[in-house]
């Protein structure tokens, strides 16, 4: 599996296209960040279809690009877990509201849940409920490629903010733990924010989960 990883809009969000390899031209992308103007830059200079955009969780900073991606990209089909739905279409659930810039996209086409596969661009992803920094919180498993997406439910050294409305430590914490400590220790980290890691390190230093 080919990723590419960019850094986008203010809150520097984590997005990732996905491709089956390097000549693969339907890409399925995770997250759009607040913006999602390099990303479609990105895109249409490597002449990429995104085929499907996977959103790990519902806040602004993670959907903010949705509907400019959507209007350059109409076939390309959303995809959230269904308790995180309404945060698409209500500015006080995804947090733009707080901002002073309200922000509300169409609603999905797909919704997800625990164990659902997301199986598009010959890319073959298991959806892991991870709730805790919003109730609809979900990681990305590839088990061919040894790669979770996690979102902001673990970064590295860290794990995310539940101080936000229906935030839950501890329903984050036995998330981590139940759902991303049982895989490997190799696997490889993709979080929302910041950079990469393993499951093996975080379960080693990780200091909120030790």
């Amino acid at each position: 599996m080919k990723i590419d990883h960019l850094i986008l809009g203010a809150y520097e969000t984590n997005s990732y296209v996905l491709r089956s390899s390097d000549t693969a031209k339907d890409c399925l992308v995770i997250d759009t960040g607040l913006e999602a103007g390099r990303l479609i830059d990105f895109l249409k200079e490597q002449e990429l279809n995104p085929v499907a955009l996977v959103l790990t969780h519902g806040h602004v900073d993670h959907i903010g690009g949705v509907a400019a991606l959507r209007s350059q990209f109409p076939d390309m089909k959303i995809c959230i877990h269904k308790l995180d739905a309404e945060m698409l279409t209500d500015p006080q659930a995804n947090l733009s509201a707080m901002t002073g810039a309200a922000f509300t996209t169409e609603p999905e086409d797909v919704s997800l849940q625990e164990q659902s596969v997301v199986e598009q661009a010959g890319i073959e992803l298991t959806v892991l409920h991870t709730p805790g920094h919003t109730p609809g919180g979900i990681s990305l498993y590839s088990k061919e490629s040894g790669a979770t997406f996690v979102g902001d439910t673990l970064f590295a050294d860290s794990i995310g903010r539940t101080d936000f409305p229906n935030g839950n430590m501890s329903q984050l914490l036995s998330s981590i733990r139940e759902k991303l400590f049982t895989l490997p220790d190799e696997t490889q980290v993709y979080p929302g924010h910041g950079p990469a890691t393993t499951i093996g390190h975080e379960k080693a230093y990780n200091p909120f989960l030790r």
